[in-house]
């Protein structure tokens, strides 16, 4: 039997959605993401994932094949993926062409994450996929044509992705609900959860991606990933302060009012109505906020509890110094 994992066992990676500061510019969003990747790498995290989303005012990672190629060529080994591309916005062939490319450009460092929600509305799903008829329903047919486009039998198809057959660049399976930990388990691929902001399911697709597994030849044994957020900063007083701009995030998204990352507040009691701290709390179960020792503690609970492999961060600071800051003091937790 094998021994229940610590935080030094783990892996560390980072989500990153590419998000816009107010008064900043979407260029300057995006350099400031290639600046974390850089500190993520010298600070041995293991990935950097790019979320694919669309028509959000204040995300700018639309064009995530692009925002990967960017990082991936201003970083040296460092994982780069996605985390992931919404695979129903897109034709199987186009995905693996465009990750053919990628791997042929940073071979050993592309991951393709991939999901089946549209990352956006429906109004904008639509502009996306003009006249397909194709739905998350379709997801599984999609991600075994993706995968036999990458894989060495698709370079005898008769329809070949150029680049990308036979390059088997790694997929992940990435999921919100316990759909795709069934899909994940029967197809042998790595499995990660949105925990970040859909926890309810967690533990249940977990037991259900873990029971039912079937080892393949890129994943021998269940591989999960589990999204949380996390600041870290010197005191539980600063971590709280710098948290309130992933609360009022959040708050924009409940209200559809989404514009760009605010600056922190010292309270929310006078922006936010009871109900809706109740719905954000819960959609941020697994948050750990504090100095290090308040979340070292919380992160080995978490990881006792679900067993994970990898936990992947997402971070909404403001300030540019605190975020890098927060990775530095996270990093710091597994020596």
């Amino acid at each position: 039997m094998k021994s229940a994992k610590q935080l030094k066992d783990i892996h560390l990676s980072i989500l990153d959605l590419v998000p816009v500061r107010a008064g900043f510019s979407h260029a300057e969003a995006m350099h400031h993401s290639l600046e974390m990747a850089q500190q993520a790498e010298e600070l041995g995290y293991k990935r950097y994932w790019i979320a694919e989303h669309h028509n959000t005012e204040s995300l700018v990672s639309s064009a995530t094949p692009l925002l990967i190629q960017y990082i991936a060529q201003g970083t040296t080994h460092i994982r780069v993926g996605s985390g992931g591309v919404m695979l129903p916005n897109h034709t199987p062939l186009i995905v693996a062409e465009q990750f053919g490319t990628l791997d042929t450009l940073f071979p050993g460092r592309i991951d393709l994450g991939l999901g089946r929600a549209p990352g956006t509305d429906q109004l904008t799903a639509r502009a996306l996929r003009r006249n397909r008829l194709e739905n998350a329903e379709d997801f599984p047919r999609d991600v075994q044509e993706l995968r036999f486009y990458l894989s060495k039998e698709g370079k005898e198809g008769a329809v070949k992705a150029i680049p990308g057959a036979g390059q088997e660049v790694p997929l992940y399976l990435l999921g919100s609900s316990t759909f795709s930990a069934h899909l994940a388990a029967a197809l042998g691929l790595p499995y990660a959860f949105a925990s970040h902001f859909a926890p309810t399911y967690l533990m249940e697709a977990l037991e259900i991606y873990r029971s039912n597994f079937k080892p393949s030849e890129q994943t021998p044994e269940p591989y999960t990933i589990a999204g949380v957020n996390i600041v870290v900063a010197d005191s539980d007083e600063e971590a709280d302060y710098l948290a309130t701009t992933a609360n009022l995030f959040a708050l924009n998204i409940i209200r559809n009012t989404r514009g760009p990352l605010q600056h922190p507040v010292r309270t929310m009691d006078e922006i936010w109505t009871p109900y809706e701290a109740a719905q954000i709390r819960q959609m941020r179960t697994y948050s750990f906020t504090g100095c290090s020792q308040t979340v070292a503690r919380g992160l080995e609970e978490f990881i006792q509890k679900t067993q994970v492999d990898e936990i992947i961060v997402a971070s909404y600071i403001f300030d540019k110094t605190a975020q890098f800051h927060s990775l530095e003091l996270l990093s710091r937790l597994k020596k």
